[in-house]
């Protein structure tokens, strides 16, 4: 397992450079605004992943925020016992996984109700005719036709969150490097720390994808701009001041 601690210790050096963890977030509002860009201008070529049957969009970003719980969860467990066996410190900890999955419910059923409220039922893609019957997009798709309402973009939202999520929840293991662990979770931590770095690599590409290929700017720029201030109202000020769920440890165990 040498050649995973190297990958490991890269991707920690990597982390704690200031200029990449203190403006990561910034790369998501710099990539929806020139995705847009370039899609208004048709400048980007159709590939693989401009149609939404692409294997991440289908295995991965569908069901991203079950990804990122399973790996993330098991990681949190394990990465946190090392800093403490405190069953109160593990379950505030585990806590920022409820908050992160209410988060992401609220802002998705959000969106879902905005679309509803805001769109019309059309039986052509030419958008000429309304069909009255059909009052939601579920029922108006299950009937074989066309919903039009303003769209924020779920991919942009889930995307820009979710990695701002783990790349938070990972940030122990700068510190862990240097801790006496036994083999086993030493072996552990290692592949669930490369998989949620892979992961990560993951959506940020699907979002650059989402940002060339789909929606429209306002909906990308939304989308984006309501994980950004999940993730900063969480971890920059909830998580800062309040006694539970607390930010994760970065002191030495």
């Amino acid at each position: 397992m040498a050649a995973v601690d190297v990958i490991v210790d890269n991707l920690v050096t990597l982390w704690r450079i200031p200029s990449i963890r203190q403006n990561f977030h910034w790369i998501f509002l710099l990539i929806s605004v020139v995705g847009s860009v370039l899609k208004e201008l048709e400048l980007v070529p159709q590939t693989y992943f401009s149609s939404t049957r692409n294997a991440l969009n289908v295995y991965f970003v569908k069901v991203s925020w079950g990804w990122t719980l399973l790996l993330l969860t098991p990681f949190l467990l394990l990465s946190n016992s090392s800093f403490s066996r405190s069953v109160s410190f593990l379950c505030r900890r585990l806590l920022s996984l409820a908050v992160a999955t209410a988060v992401w419910y609220a802002f998705t059923e959000t969106f879902f109700y905005i679309e509803d409220a805001t769109g019309s039922c059309y039986e052509t893609d030419a958008l000429d005719v309304v069909n009255k019957e059909f009052v939601s997009k579920a029922s108006c798709r299950r009937a074989g036709f066309l919903w039009d309402g303003y769209d924020i973009s779920g991919h942009s939202f889930i995307l820009a969150y979710s990695a701002l999520f783990i790349v938070e929840e990972t940030a122990p293991m700068a510190s862990l490097r240097t801790a006496k662990l036994s083999a086993l979770p030493r072996v552990v931590l290692n592949l669930l720390y490369v998989a949620l770095n892979l992961i990560v690599i993951v959506w940020v590409w699907m979002f650059a994808c989402t940002s060339v290929y789909f929606h429209d700017p306002s909906h990308k720029l939304l989308g984006t701009i309501c994980g950004l201030i999940a993730w900063y109202l969480t971890y920059r000020v909830w998580y800062l001041k309040a006694f539970l769920p607390r930010p994760p440890p970065s002191a030495p165990p």
